[in-house]
């Protein structure tokens, strides 16, 4: 058997051999039942996607919220325990199983008890990669007072709202019965969902996806709460509603233009 010439080996340095070995050496302890520490970029990520959700200004002011991120290949997620995600720390990032298990890190309890509303986003969907929950005042207005957001602004038709968004009834935070709500209110192909008398959750398939959603939720929000002094806000008619989601493609398949 002759070497092609043509092919070079992979030196054992590069970052792809590092990778590739980091990502076998882990199947293997997970085989073996053996721990596996949390890995540094799934850490960066969940950091990033907190700052990001706190500098849309889409979350109280004491930044009470959570942030999870679905470990790509793996029964797993990655949850911020502190009990802000303002200046959140790294070592308040836990690593939990999609079953509720604590699997590294520490858990407080005003944190774990609301760890069930991620999980069961990421088992009944397996595209969804990331889940935000925060109490951004405007959209938590409409939570409290169990009004859904109608479609009264373009970007919600644009980004996947075109329904605007359902309320989930109330229940106990995390509970049982708060879970059931949540899947009870949730509409196809709708990233999110009021939470009576609670907040907002986001579930989508990237973290920058859901920031977009969760932001452009407040701003509906804010938009119909202010509108409310002038008559009130008007949806948008249901038929255009798909003609802006058309129009929005149309341009997002010709990609960014250069002169």
């Amino acid at each position: 058997h002759q070497r092609n010439p043509r092919r070079k080996s992979l030196p054992a340095g590069t970052s792809l051999h590092h990778n590739l070995r980091q990502r076998l050496a882990k199947c293997a302890l997970v085989s073996s039942g053996m721990k596996v520490h949390m890995e540094k970029d799934v850490i960066d990520q969940v950091i990033e996607t907190a700052q990001r959700v706190v500098a849309s200004g889409a979350i109280s002011a004491n930044g009470h919220g959570n942030v999870s991120i679905r470990v790509p290949g793996a029964e797993e997620m990655y949850y911020t325990a502190a009990t802000s995600l303002r200046d959140h720390p790294r070592s308040g990032i836990v690593r939990v199983g999609l079953d509720g298990t604590l699997l590294e890190g520490t858990l407080p309890p005003i944190q774990g008890a609301v760890v069930a509303m991620h999980t069961a986003m990421y088992a009944d969907n397996a595209e969804v990669g990331c889940v935000l929950h925060t109490h951004s005042p405007y959209a938590t207005a409409y939570a409290v007072a169990h009004r859904p957001i109608g479609c009264w602004v373009e970007a919600l038709a644009m980004f996947g709202l075109p329904n605007g968004v359902p309320v989930a009834a109330y229940g106990p935070r995390g509970s049982d019965e708060a879970v059931a709500n949540i899947r009870a209110a949730r509409m196809p192909n709708v990233p999110a969902v009021l939470l009576a008398n609670h907040g907002v959750l986001v579930f989508h398939r990237s973290p920058e996806l859901a920031i977009l959603v969760g932001g452009v939720i407040e701003e509906a929000a804010m938009a119909g709460i202010n509108a409310g002094s002038i008559g009130g806000p008007v949806e948008i008619p249901e038929s255009l509603r798909a003609a802006a989601i058309q129009r929005a493609m149309s341009f997002t398949e010709k990609g960014t233009q250069n002169a």
